[in-house]
């Protein structure tokens, strides 16, 4: 265990989860920290990473299989080796759901909505589609009838290929309006979005993290182990928030939003602690070439730059 007692804290928060979240975080561990590194590691260094959040060989393994049988990862034996990297379709994945994680800032809105009219849908059909749209940051606005503020109209068209639903739901996009968002339009987005419930999660992160990044920051040398388990802790719980997080436009959001203070102590702490968790990542890790490649240009434009 760490000598911090605020990570110590969220290790045996980790490790006190029923089913204990193992797949989920070695995905948060690849799209984190293995793939800017070229995406590949021996399975045997990342049982040896791991082993300090209190995740056994055994549970290692067993969640390896599953995430290759499930198609995020491929393996290749060299020797008496096995090493894994993400697929084709689980580094298109990860690229999507981490895409929101370190961006910056969200673009500007324009007071445009797209709206999916969804009435005549079968409704097993239905259900799947709303499900998807959800997951785009949709919420549901009327019976059969889903918005969304900002949607990307390619993953939309996409998404309603896919489930062969082009031809049986409508849409539609509203002209930008002068007033973005009037009383009534809060209130249904409260309503739509679950916003309070979310906002109370990222409270909960807010008081999980706020400790250790004061903790971190009094100490007159990091240490680099401890540098890791805090970036990747952050990370898999922040990721985890920002599934359930519509990114809604700022003019749709409460004042005093905790989303932003959250997102704020995440680019802080991250920026604190990567360095170090770089050294430890570099010593840990081993690929069937050796140690770790460099990370690539893309990582260092993280949270609009790391130093």
């Amino acid at each position: 265990m760490s000598t911090l007692a605020p990570l110590n804290n969220l290790i045996t928060r980790f490790q006190e989860q029923t089913p204990i979240r193992a797949s989920s975080l070695i995905i948060t561990l690849y799209g984190d920290a293995i793939e800017p590194h070229g995406g590949t590691v021996w399975l045997g260094s990342l049982i040896n990473l791991l082993e300090p959040i209190g995740i056994n060989e055994r549970l290692i393994r067993t969640s390896i299989f599953r995430l290759t049988k499930e198609g995020w990862l491929t393996a290749e034996k060299v020797g008496r080796r096995s090493y894994y990297s993400l697929t084709g379709t689980g580094r298109r994945r990860f690229e999507k759901a981490f895409k929101r994680v370190y961006s910056p800032s969200q673009p500007a809105w324009d007071g445009a909505w797209t709206l999916v009219l969804l009435s005549q849908l079968e409704a097993g059909k239905r259900k799947t589609l709303r499900e998807e749209l959800e997951w785009q940051g949709f919420g549901v606005m009327a019976p059969n009838v889903m918005g969304c503020p900002r949607a990307d109209r390619a993953d939309l068209a996409a998404t309603l290929r896919e489930l062969e639903a082009s031809d049986d739901s409508i849409v539609f996009e509203t002209h930008t309006q002068e007033v973005l968002a009037s009383k009534a339009m809060r209130a249904q987005v409260r309503e739509s979005w679950r916003i309070d419930e979310l906002g109370q999660q990222y409270s909960e992160f807010i008081q999980l993290f706020r400790p250790l990044w004061q903790g971190l920051k009094e100490q007159p040398q990091l240490d680099a182990q401890d540098c890791f388990l805090a970036r990747t802790l952050l990370i898999h719980e922040y990721r985890r928030l920002l599934l359930r997080d519509p990114q809604l436009p700022d003019e749709l959001l409460p004042g005093d939003w905790e989303g932003r203070a959250a997102r704020q102590l995440c680019r802080n702490l991250y920026r604190l602690v990567f360095a170090k968790a770089e050294e430890w990542l570099n010593s840990a890790l081993e690929t069937a070439d050796g140690p770790l490649p460099d990370v690539n240009e893309s990582f260092y434009k993280r949270f609009g730059g790391l130093a």
